[in-house]
């Protein structure tokens, strides 16, 4: 157990780190992820505000479904990345990472103040576990009414777990098929026992880290910052041609780097802020590496200078005074 933003947190359960990321990726594992956020955001002008206070487009999202987001600050960087569930027509629930909860709450609460909504914590309201792997929706099956097969990638159903009111999306971060299960908190025991008595491997934050760092996902903190411009990384796509907040410095910065994926040429754990080199020139650093349990090849994520950062590209990376050969490549890494 490990201290996560004032939560107590599992690093890993006695099956070990490779034991539970080889579980999501081949069947099933369930995390405990309840220190993630929970904001509503609810009012006449919900969607209005949300254009203007976030990165993705909310008017393109339909009633019962999620999109990944982020909340943008005013210098062009960001307060956190988010994902955003349309829940009614001037409804939405916001989930944002545990450590940025308060800090995104902040924002929003006073930027709302220009609008006719309001923002609401409901951390306390809810408890979240998240059901991943290939085998998620057979195993889920088993213990609903609705035909989980037919529910589209970042749709999410009301519904009853056993008996227990829940909402089921169809989300993740790993990489693989999967589920977020929305419950009550007293409830989210009699949903663990039920899960992983089903067969659900209990998974920890390193598995969470090693999976999320395969498929080449960022996380805040390492891969973004309040100072991460998303154009200079491969989640430019969220940003749209719109107004929001901080808009002109961030269409204004130029991305003298960008965000990469690197596959190091042996054995090593590239780890965050070790140094990256061309021809003995320092050309950037990493942000996260590990070895893949998949692969079991070295794999990193980090901030390289643009003109190298092309696929294919060779350099190295300082790994305790000596330099490992690596290979930018695009993620994901299996």
């Amino acid at each position: 157990m490990v201290d996560f933003s004032n939560w107590q947190m599992p690093l890993q359960y006695p099956t070990g780190i490779n034991q539970e990321h080889m579980a999501v990726r081949s069947n099933v594992g369930l995390f405990d992820v309840s220190h993630m956020g929970q904001l509503r955001i609810i009012g006449n002008q919900a969607t209005e505000f949300l254009q203007y206070n976030t990165l993705n487009d909310p008017t393109s999202l339909k009633v019962g479904r999620g999109q990944y987001s982020m909340i943008p600050n005013q210098r062009g960087g960001l307060v956190d990345d988010i994902y955003l569930y349309r829940d009614k027509l001037d409804n939405y629930l916001m989930i944002p990472n545990a450590g940025n909860t308060a800090k995104v709450k902040n924002q929003l609460k006073l930027q709302a103040e220009k609008y006719d909504c309001h923002v609401v914590d409901e951390t306390e309201t809810w408890a979240l576990l998240a059901l991943q792997g290939p085998g998620s929706a057979v195993l889920l099956d088993r213990f609903v009414e609705d035909d989980l097969t037919m529910l589209r990638k970042n749709s999410y159903v009301e519904t009853t777990l056993s008996g227990c009111p829940a909402r089921l999306a169809r989300t993740g971060y790993t990489g693989e098929d999967g589920f977020e299960i929305f419950c009550r908190p007293t409830d989210a025991y009699i949903i663990w026992s039920l899960l992983t008595e089903a067969g659900a491997t209990p998974c920890g934050l390193g598995a969470r880290d090693t999976l999320r760092l395969e498929a080449g996902f960022p996380l805040f903190g390492n891969e973004f910052t309040g100072d991460t411009n998303p154009l200079c990384t491969s989640y430019a796509w969220v940003v749209k041609d719109k107004p929001f907040y901080g808009r002109k410095a961030m269409w204004e910065t130029k991305c003298l780097k960008v965000l990469r994926g690197i596959k190091l040429h042996r054995r090593g754990i590239a780890r965050h802020g070790y140094r990256i080199l061309k021809n003995d020139q320092e050309i950037g650093e990493v942000t996260s590496g590990t070895i893949s349990p998949m692969t079991r090849e070295s794999i990193a994520l980090g901030w390289v200078e643009t003109e190298h950062s092309n696929d294919g590209t060779s350099l190295a990376i300082e790994i305790r005074g000596q330099l490992v050969d690596a290979t930018i490549t695009t993620p994901p890494f299996f």
